[in-house]
């Protein structure tokens, strides 16, 4: 265990105490975002994206030692296990190393090297693999295993089988495999070809001719490469130099001027083809797939959370419309705090008439509710939808805006089990409405009822390995819902069932607690509900807000276990619980200061970390994080691609970062993009070091080309003069 400590601690560059501290954590049962929140003085306030990596890493480590201990086990079995071999084990730093030491001892399944032992060939193998100097040539050797009743007639078949012997050595060789990986991830490349002799013009048409060194290929080209050739698309490979490649396989096994050296060669050459290069280029795929995949979950994480973290528009009527054709626009208007209060069917896209009518409708149900906002789905039909939208907007003289609202997902949430349960008397349809209303009111707890894969930020999200990227994408919901903080009162099952320490059942017995029993009056009656004990407790009531509250500490993010140091705090400054409610703690960070944070903190038996969570929490009790980022861009005019001009000046909404650039929503029903080359001035390695999900940025249009639906911009202002 300790190396495994220090391991973590020099890759993650934290103190050793910390390491182990956190590693305690975990194995009593604590969530990731109870420790990152309320254990940071055990471990120096890592956050919580790197407590998640010190767990994933913490658990490989785990079952490389789990897998160390099995391979020393079954060698042990089979009485090979040498002092050697063991330390070997123990110092294999990954677990295809582990393997490689493996190999040997496999139970194989039969093999030409085994049919060949079967014949009683390993004698001659053992002695000319030595290749010793004063042996007999092979052919001479060979003949005194000449056995026709084993089945070896000639001095050829003798020789053959003891070929077959050492290639199979070689093979089973770990250094020598060690050093052809590493030699391959530096000197090979992966190529692509289309496979077809006149191929189409499909996707892939970047890839028909494709060839890139190993350690340099992207990997969202190697996610393209990899459908295209499941596709039958595409024939792919890795090429690698055979004579450079073979040089370190001779240097592990010749023995220059030894009768048999040439003997050997041969076998090597081999055991390189027939055995080695099949299995090294296999894993060469795999790690290329191994480190895409892993590149794109990262980056759908970081897509998603910037997306859940959106500013809500909080307390506004709103109404949802979900844009269609044939089935018409259906239309929900919900109330500030998402109730629907109406909900509606217009058809704008079948004529004039029908269009003047549905305006007619929702200009009715504006001032009936009193609609202070618009959220339009982005799907088929959006930009007619806009347009009307508009329209309406000019003939109620102002008063409402509108926004252009991401709706991946909505149709799945909508016809989801948790729909039907929620809104049991309204048509699928309607449901998509409802959803995208909420979406721009609050889109953490509208997001979190769906599938994080169909929320729609990143790529290739069905090729990924599927439980990987669901344990990293539920991670980061779980994470922005304890960032946020969740009113007890009112959350939905799927938004409580995110909160650390609680899970589906517990957050639908919550629910079903609260209906039966009416709102939670303090924290601490949570733990009324069926199956929350006080480990769920402990876990979870720091991210628990209850507004109804009489104690004004269970409104904010101060965990129970520190009200006392909470209250001793206010003491020490002159305050009390009543100055906390009615907001009059404008000086507390100054006094404080003043007092001597470190005595401070000493005084209320809390670490200087909790000490200062504590003040923010006492200044502004209940406080959204989400409230201090941009807010959303609402519009009231709208714009077409032919009205788009180079190096036009617009203001637009990141709606996703991909390897090679960002896309941005401008208001023009088409998303433009920013290429990697066009983030800044400066050298970008990744558009996620200078863009996330949801930044308001500011662009120039570069090009705009109206027939492909393409427009260029950049971030880099252009000088004056050249547009």
């Amino acid at each position: 265990m300790d190396a495994i400590i220090q391991i973590l601690a020099r890759e993650l560059g934290q103190k050793e105490t910390y390491i182990q501290n956190v590693v305690e954590l975990i194995d009593e049962g604590n969530t990731i975002p109870f420790i990152a929140r309320y254990r940071k003085e055990l471990h120096g306030a890592m956050d919580d994206t790197t407590l998640r990596t010190l767990a994933d890493r913490l658990q490989y480590l785990r079952n490389l030692d789990k897998r160390r201990a099995e391979v020393k086990a079954a060698i042990e079995n089979q009485g090979k296990l040498t002092e050697e071999l063991s330390a070997a084990i123990d110092a294999a730093a990954t677990l295809a190393e582990v393997e490689d030491l493996y190999r040997p001892y496999k139970q194989k399944r039969r093999t030409r090297a085994t049919m060949a032992k079967e014949k009683g060939l390993e004698p001659l193998a053992d002695l000319l693999f030595a290749q010793a100097m004063d042996d007999p040539a092979p052919e001479q050797a060979a003949q005194d295993y000449i056995d026709p009743e084993k089945g070896v007639e000639t001095t050829e078949a003798a020789l053959q089988g003891a070929s077959d012997i050492i290639a199979e050595q070689i093979s089973d060789d770990a250094n020598i495999r060690k050093l052809l990986r590493e030699l391959v991830w530096k000197k090979g490349c992966l190529v692509s070809a289309a496979a077809a002799k006149e191929p189409e013009d499909t996707v892939y048409r970047l890839y028909y001719d494709f060839k890139a060194p190993l350690n340099r290929v992207q990997g969202h080209q190697v996610l393209a490469i990899n459908r295209g050739e499941r596709e039958e698309v595409l024939k792919v490979g890795v090429d690698m130099d055979r004579e450079a490649a073979l040089i370190p396989v001779r240097r592990q096994v010749l023995r220059p001027g030894a009768p048999a050296m040439a003997f050997v060669r041969a076998a090597a050459e081999d055991a390189y083809d027939r055995l080695i290069w099949p299995s090294v280029e296999r894993e060469m795929r795999n790690l290329l797939t191994e480190q895409a995949d892993e590149g794109a979950i990262k980056m759908f994480g970081l897509n998603l959370k910037p997306l859940l973290m959106q500013p809500p528009v909080k307390g506004f009527v709103t109404m949802g419309l979900d844009p269609g054709y044939r089935n018409g626009c259906k239309v929900a208007v919900v109330d500030g705090t998402g109730k629907v209060l109406d909900t509606a069917v217009v058809y704008p896209t079948f004529s004039e008439k029908k269009k003047q009518e549905a305006i007619e409708i929702l200009a009715g149900l504006i001032r009936k509710h009193g609609v202070a906002h618009i959220a339009i789905g982005n799907g088929t039909a959006s930009r007619e939808t806009e347009q009307m939208t508009v329209e309406l907007i000019k003939q109620l003289g102002g008063g409402v805006s509108y926004m252009i609202v991401n709706e991946a997902g909505a149709s799945v949430y909508s016809a989801s089990k948790l729909a039907a349960e929620e809104f049991p008397d309204y048509d699928v349809n309607l449901r998509s409405a409802v959803s995208i209303a909420r979406r721009l009111q609050d889109p953490l707890a509208e997001l979190v009822k769906i599938d994080p894969k169909s929320i729609g930020v990143g790529q290739y999200q069905h090729d990924m390995p599927q439980a990987r990227l669901d344990e990293t994408l539920e991670g980061v919901v779980e994470d922005c819902v304890n960032a946020v903080g969740v009113d007890l009162n009112t959350a939905s099952a799927p938004l409580l069932s995110y909160v650390a320490g609680l899970n589906n059942t517990t957050a639908k017995n919550i629910v079903k607690y609260r209906e039966e029993n009416g709102v939670f009056t303090t924290r601490k009656g949570v733990l009324k509900v069926p199956k929350l004990g006080p480990k769920a407790f402990e876990q979870c009531a720091g991210f628990l807000r209850v507004p109804e509250s009489k104690n004004v500490l269970d409104h904010t993010g101060v965990h129970p276990e520190s009200y006392e140091a909470a209250q001793k705090l206010l003491e020490l400054c002159g305050y009390t619980l009543k100055d906390v409610a009615a907001g009059g703690l404008s000086e507390l960070g100054e006094r404080v200061e003043h007092y001597g944070p470190e005595q401070a903190a000493q005084a209320c038996g809390v670490g200087l970390p909790t000490l200062r969570d504590i003040v923010k929490e006492l200044l502004k009790p209940g406080r959204d994080p989400r409230d201090e980022l941009p807010k959303p861009i609402l519009r009231t005019d709208v714009m077409e691609m032919k009205d788009l001009k180079s190096g036009m000046e617009l203001t637009g909404t990141v709606r996703n970062v991909i390897d090679f650039g960002v896309f941005v929503d401008i208001g023009v029903h088409q998303d433009g993009l920013v290429h990697i080359s066009q983030l800044s001035s400066r050298r970008v390695r990744h558009p996620s070091e200078v863009c996330a999900v949801g930044d308001i940025v500011t662009v120039w249009v570069l090009e705009v080309d109206e027939k492909k639906k393409r427009i260029g911009l950049t971030m880099k202002k252009p000088k004056e003069g050249t547009v």
